[in-house]
């Protein structure tokens, strides 16, 4: 494993801990006051359920590099409905009273980095489909 091999692990580790940790909370401070949530914003609340599991799920499978791109791209278009529903209006660093986008723009751009990105040899998929850096 090169040092490339190394950052690729180490930001696959830290977005999929990221999102699941986000899942977790949604599950803990109740999916409905979370549906309510979306409905306030004019998503129907039902996706909360749909985004608390990818999140959740998707982040452990991330974790363990199994199905990373798959995962990487659903993480990707929940972050960038979350920029463009909530986040937007109160700026890239927030307004005082709203959280800015900038972390959700992180975390878009770590999604399609490893959406775009080969797998590694400490990743779940390389062991599954026995395929070296591919």
């Amino acid at each position: 494993m090169n040092k490339n091999d190394a950052a690729h692990v180490f930001l696959r580790v830290i977005l999929g801990l990221t999102f699941f940790i986000h899942g977790v909370s949604k599950f803990q401070g109740g999916l409905g006051n979370t549906a309510g949530f979306f409905d306030s914003l004019g998503i129907p609340g039902f996706m909360a359920y749909i985004v608390a599991g990818i999140e959740l799920i998707g982040g452990l499978a991330v974790i363990l590099g199994l199905g990373t791109r798959i995962v990487s791209v659903l993480f990707a278009v929940i972050m960038a409905g979350a920029i463009f529903t909530a986040k937007l209006p109160a700026g890239f660093l927030g307004n005082g009273q709203a959280a800015g986008y900038e972390l959700d723009l992180a975390l878009l751009a770590m999604s399609v980095y490893l959406a775009c990105a080969n797998r590694t040899v400490l990743s779940l998929d390389n062991v599954i489909f026995n395929k070296k850096g591919k």
